[in-house]
C-alpha cells in the first residue's frame, strides 16, 4: 500500500522531496495472521524538518512564477515524510521510483517500469536514510539531492553515482574542525559522536585530520537517542571526570538534546564545546546555558526573499486541508481543529484567534536560515537541469516545451554541469556531486540578559591556500564567558631547554620534559629532541642557546702564569747576579780554578733556559710554537753541554796530575768550545729538521674538556719532539755517569760532586717530567713543561754554583790559593 504524501502537487514535470517531519515512526508487529497496521509516523513535529518541506514548495512556486527558468513549464511535487526512520526512507525511495503505483510492474524485459516516476528527489535530511534511499535510486539513474546529508562516504561515486548535495562533505568540516583545534593549541580533547553514519563516519574523517595535526583523544564515545537511560548516563559521566576540556562533538541535533539534557541533571566541570553543523546552529539548543562559549562549524547564512510570508501564510483552510499542518497547529497551539470530535481532557477547540505571527517556533524563526537555504538551492539545482533538458536554445533565447518527454537520467546528466549564482550564492557540483565547502565559524555569547545567542565570528573556505582557510572577523567568548583561550593539554608545554619523553602506554600528547644534557640545547617549546651544539660552542645554563667556548690557554696575566714568569725572570736574574759576581771576581782562585770560560758560557745558556720558558706563556701562534719548543731545546743542550765539558775538564785534570800524562793538552780551551759547539749543532740540526718535516703549530684542543676550547701547540712530528728530549736526556745520562765517575776525584771545590748532584736534580726532574707531560689536561701540560724547565735550572745554578758564590761572598778567606793547597794536601 502506497505511503500518501505530506505535501503535493501534479506538474509537468514531478520532483520528490523526503523529509523527517516526524521523528519516530510506529512499530508494527507481525503475527502473520493479519494484516499489519500501516506504517505511521509518531512522535512531535520536528519544525526545522516542516520548513525545509515548506520551502521546497516555495522554491517550486517561485521557479513556477518565474520568466527565465522553465518558461511556460510547472513543476509538480510529491513530498514525504520518512519518520527520521531508514525502512520509510527505503520504501519511499522504491514509490519514488515507481510513481503513485501501489505495485512494482515488470514488463516483458523483466525491468521495472518508469511510468510517473519523478526528475529527481531533494532529501534525505539525515546521511543514513540517505545512504540507503541512494543506493535504491542509483540503479534508476535517479539523481538525488540532499540538503542536509554530510557523511564523507557519499561522496564515492561508484557506490552512489546519483547522489548530489548541496551542503558540504563532512570531510571538510572534519578537516575544519581539527584545524581550528590546532588554531588553539588544543592537543588533548574529549570526542562524542552520534552512533549513525553521520556521526560515526565523521568523527572518524576528525580522528584522521586531529592524528596529523598531532591531537590527542582522551576518549570517544557514541551513542543514539534511542539508547537506554544507562547508556547516555555513561558517556554524561565520562565527560564528567575526563581532564580533556575541550570535548568535539559530531552529533545530530536530536541525539545532542538528549545529551545536554542528561548533562544538565548534575553538572560536569566547566567543558568547552567544539560542535559540528548538525547540532551547533539549532537553536532549540540554546537554551543549555552551560554550553555557553561553545564555537562550532556552521552552514553560511543566507537570505531568502518572501520565504518568511510564505511560511506565515497559513490559513484555516490551508492548514485543514493538510494533516501535517493540521497537526502542527494543534501542537503549537494546544487546540483541536477538527470541530466534529470532542477535544480530550485539557483541549480545547481552535476558535480562529490563534495567530501564526506571534508563534515563538524554529518554523516561522528566519533570523539564520542555513538548512533551510540548502534545500532551496537544491530545488533549484533540479530545475536548471530540467531546463537543460527540456529547453531548447533558439535566437538567444530558451524556449520549452512541456510536452517533451525526459527520462531522469537526462536530468542527471544535466545536473553534473548545473553552475549558476542564486540570491548571491554559487550553486554547482563537483565531480563527487559536492559543492565548493564554505563555513562560518559560530560562537555561543552569552547576551547581558543572560541568554545564550549564536553569533557568527569567522569564516572558513576550504578552496583557499593552506594555512588562510579561517578568517577570524570577530572575539570569540569561551566557557563561562571567558576572554581567554582555555588550556586543553594532557602535558603542559615543555619549556625551551627540556625535551619531550613519551610516557610509556600513553598517547603522544602525554609526556615528561627532561632537561638537555650539558653540549644540547632546545630553542622552541615541545621539542623532541635536543641539538648539540656546534664543536666551538657549549650550552648555557639553560640549555636554551649555544656560547661560544671559553678559550683557554697558559696567560701571564692569570696567577698560575703570574708566579711561573716570577720564577723565570727570577732565575734569570739569579744567573745574571751569579754571573756578575764571577765577573768581578774573575781572578779569585776559586773562579779560575773551575774553568771561568765554561762557567760563563754555563751561566748564560741558563739565562736562556730560564727566559725561554716565557715563550710558553700566551696564546700559541704559528711562531710562538716553533720558538718554544726550539728555543727549549737548543738551550738545554747548550747548558748540558758546558755542564759535560766541564765534567770532562775534571777528569782530564785529574788524568793530568797523574806521572806521564799530559791530556789537557790534546783538550784544552779550543777542543772545549769545539765539543760545547758540536753537542749544541746537533741539537740545531735535530730541531731544523723538526721544523722543516712537520712544524709544531696551534692548535683548539675541543675534545680534553667538552665545555671549553684549549689553545694549544701540537707537536707536528712527535718523533722530532721526542728526539729533542732524548738528545738532552742522552747528554744528561752521559754528564751524570761521567759526573758519577768523577766524584771521588780529589777536587778543592768538590766540582764533581756538584755535578753529579745537580745531574741527579735534573735526571729525576725530566723523568718525572714525562708521565706528568701526558696525564696532565689542558694548560696543565704547558705549566707542567715550564715547571721542569724552571725546576732542572734551578737544579743546575743552585748545586753549581750556589756554593762557590758563598765562599766568594762569605768565606772570602777560603777563596785564596793556599787555602786550596793546604785543602788539597789535607
Amino acid at each position: 500500500m502506497a505511503h500518501p504524501p505530506a505535501f503535493s502537487m501534479d506538474g509537468d514535470y514531478v520532483v520528490g522531496g523526503v523529509f523527517s517531519i516526524h521523528y519516530y515512526m510506529n512499530t508494527v508487529r507481525y503475527n502473520y495472521t493479519t494484516m499489519p497496521e500501516p506504517l505511521r509516523c509518531t512522535g512531535s513535529i520536528d519544525s526545522h524538518e516542516l520548513r525545509f518541506s515548506r520551502a521546497m514548495i516555495f522554491a517550486i512556486e517561485e521557479i513556477n512564477n518565474s520568466s527565465n527558468l522553465l518558461p511556460g513549464v510547472t513543476l509538480g511535487y510529491h513530498i514525504y515524510d520518512s519518520c527520521a526512520s531508514v525502512p520509510m526512507a527505503v520504501r519511499l525511495a522504491f514509490q519514488l521510483s515507481n510513481g503513485q503505483d501501489p505495485e512494482f510492474s515488470l514488463g516483458n524485459d523483466h525491468n521495472c517500469s518508469q511510468s510517473g516516476m519523478v526528475m529527481a528527489i531533494v532529501g534525505e535530511s539525515g546521511s543514513t536514510p540517505s545512504i540507503s534511499m541512494s543506493r535504491v535510486l542509483g540503479p534508476f539513474n535517479i539523481p538525488q539531492v540532499s540538503h542536509f546529508a554530510t557523511c564523507a562516504c557519499l561522496s564515492n561515486k561508484k557506490q552512489y553515482p546519483s547522489f548530489f548535495r548541496t551542503i558540504p562533505s563532512d570531510k571538510y568540516q572534519a578537516d575544519a574542525l581539527a584545524k581550528l583545534v590546532k588554531h588553539f593549541g588544543w592537543t588533548w580533547i574529549g570526542a562524542v559522536r552520534s552512533d549513525s553514519d553521520y556521526g560515526n563516519n565523521g568523527m572518524a574523517s576528525f580522528l584522521e585530520a586531529a592524528h596529523r595535526e598531532g591531537i590527542c583523544v582522551e576518549y570517544s564515545e557514541s551513542f543514539y537517542r534511542n539508547n537506554p537511560r544507562s547508556k547516555i548516563q555513561r558517556v554524561a559521566e565520562v565527560i564528567r571526570r575526563s581532564t580533556a576540556t575541550v570535548i568535539v562533538a559530531f552529533v545530530a541535533s536530536g541525539d545532542m538534546r538528549i545529551l545536554l539534557e542528561e548533562l544538565s541533571r548534575e553538572p560536569s566541570p566547566p567543558r568547552q564545546w567544539l560542535g559540528s553543523e548538525g547540532w551547533v546552529t539549532d537553536s532549540q539548543l540554546l537554551r543549555f546555558s552551560f554550553c555557553a562559549g561553545a564555537i562550532g562549524i556552521g552552514i553560511q547564512q543566507a537570505v531568502i526573499p518572501g520565504l518568511r510570508d510564505f511560511l506565515l501564510d497559513l490559513p484555516p483552510t490551508k492548514v485543514s486541508a493538510s494533516p501535517v499542518l493540521t497537526e502542527f497547529w494543534e501542537s503549537e497551539f494546544d487546540c483541536r481543529l477538527d470541530q466534529s470530535e470532542e477535544p480530550t481532557t485539557g483541549e480545547s477547540l481552535c476558535d480562529g484567534t490563534e495567530d501564526i505571527q506571534t508563534l515563538q517556533s524554529p518554523y516561522t524563526d528566519t533570523s539564520q536560515l542555513r538548512i533551510t537555504n540548502m534545500v532551496y538551492k537544491a530545488v533549484y539545482a533540479i530545475a536548471h537541469a530540467i531546463h537543460t533538458a527540456v529547453c531548447q536554445k533558439t535566437n538567444s533565447k530558451r524556449e520549452c516545451d512541456k510536452l517533451t518527454r525526459i527520462e531522469s537520467k537526462q536530468v542527471l546528466t544535466e545536473l553534473k554541469k548545473v553552475s549558476f549564482s542564486k540570491n548571491g550564492y554559487d550553486v554547482s557540483f563537483d565531480a563527487n556531486g559536492d559543492p565548493v565547502a564554505t563555513y562560518e565559524l559560530v560562537n555561543w555569547q552569552r547576551r547581558a540578559s543572560g541568554s545564550i545567542e549564536l553569533v557568527t565570528v569567522g569564516h572558513y573556505n576550504a578552496s583557499l591556500p593552506v594555512g588562510q582557510e579561517f578568517h577570524i572577523i570577530r572575539n570569540f567568548t569561551w566557557m563561562e564567558g571567558g576572554t581567554q583561550v582555555p588550556a586543553s593539554v594532557c602535558t603542559d608545554s615543555c619549556p625551551v631547554g627540556t625535551r619531550k619523553v613519551l610516557q610509556r602506554g600513553k598517547p603522544i600528547c602525554c609526556y615528561d620534559c627532561v632537561p638537555c644534557p650539558e653540549g644540547e640545547i632546545s630553542n622552541a617549546t615541545d621539542s623532541p629532541d635536543c641539538f648539540p651544539c656546534s664543536d666551538e660552542f657549549w650550552s648555557n645554563a639553560e640549555r636554551n642557546t649555544c656560547l661560544p667556548k671559553p678559550v683557554e690557554f697558559l696567560s701571564i696575566h692569570e696567577v698560575l702564569g703570574i708566579i711561573l714568569a716570577a720564577f723565570s725572570v727570577g732565575g734569570a736574574f739569579l744567573a745574571i747576579l751569579t754571573a756578575a759576581v764571577f765577573f768581578r771576581h774573575r781572578t779569585s782562585p776559586i773562579v779560575r780554578a773551575n774553568n771561568s770560560e765554561l762557567s760563563f758560557l754555563l751561566l748564560f745558556s741558563l739565562t736562556l733556559c730560564f727566559l725561554c720558558s716565557l715563550t710558553f706563556m700566551g696564546a700559541p701562534s704559528e711562531w710562538s710554537c716553533m720558538l718554544r719548543h726550539t728555543a727549549f731545546g737548543i738551550t738545554f743542550v747548550l747548558c748540558i753541554s758546558c755542564v759535560l765539558v766541564k765534567t770532562i775538564v775534571v777528569l782530564m785534570a785529574f788524568k793530568a796530575t797523574l806521572p806521564g800524562r799530559n791530556i789537557m793538552k790534546w783538550f784544552g780551551p779550543p777542543q772545549q768550545r769545539m765539543t760545547v759547539v758540536s753537542f749544541t749543532f746537533i741539537q740545531v740540526l735535530i730541531c731544523i729538521i723538526w721544523l722543516v718535516v712537520s712544524p709544531p703549530f696551534p692548535m683548539k684542543n675541543l675534545t680534553t674538556y667538552k665545555e671549553r676550547i684549549i689553545l694549544e701547540c701540537a707537536l707536528g712530528s712527535a718523533i722530532g719532539f721526542w728526539a729533542v728530549l732524548g738528545y738532552i736526556g742522552l747528554l744528561a745520562f752521559f754528564c751524570f755517569v761521567l759526573a758519577v765517575l768523577a766524584r771521588k776525584l780529589p777536587d778543592n771545590f768538590n766540582e764533581a760532586k756538584l755535578i753529579t748532584f745537580s745531574m741527579l736534580i735534573f735526571c729525576a726532574v725530566w723523568i718525572t717530567f714525562i708521565p706528568a707531560y701526558v696525564s696532565s689536561p689542558g694548560k696543565f701540560t704547558v705549566a707542567v713543561e715550564i715547571f721542569a724547565i724552571l725546576a732542572s735550572s734551578f737544579g743546575l745554578i743552585l748545586c753549581i754554583f750556589a756554593p762557590k758564590c758563598y765562599i766568594i761572598l762569605f768565606k772570602p778567606e777560603k777563596n785564596t790559593k793556599k787555602h786550596l793547597m793546604n785543602k788539597n794536601e789535607s
